[in-house]
């Protein structure tokens, strides 16, 4: 699979205006992941839509998904 220079640089531009717009996420996400991430911890998502109603689904963190995020964390530098 190819990736697109274009393609990033967009990618790139929308992360930007996204953490402009909500900069507590890209804090809390550093702390998440440098202090709670591990092998066995739960990670919760929960969304309500405007008219209130709730989604929430969870997981369990494996050693599997641990490299995936350390895969993660190397591509960002």
């Amino acid at each position: 699979m190819a990736v697109n220079p274009l393609e990033l640089m967009k990618m790139k531009e929308r992360l930007t205006t996204f953490n402009t717009q909500h900069p507590r996420v890209g804090a809390f996400l550093s702390d998440v992941s440098a202090n709670a991430i591990r092998e066995g911890s739960i990670v919760e998502l929960k969304v309500t839509s405007p008219e209130g109603r709730e989604y929430v689904t969870n997981i369990r963190v494996t050693s599997d998904d641990m490299k995936t995020l350390d895969i993660l964390k190397n591509m960002k530098g």
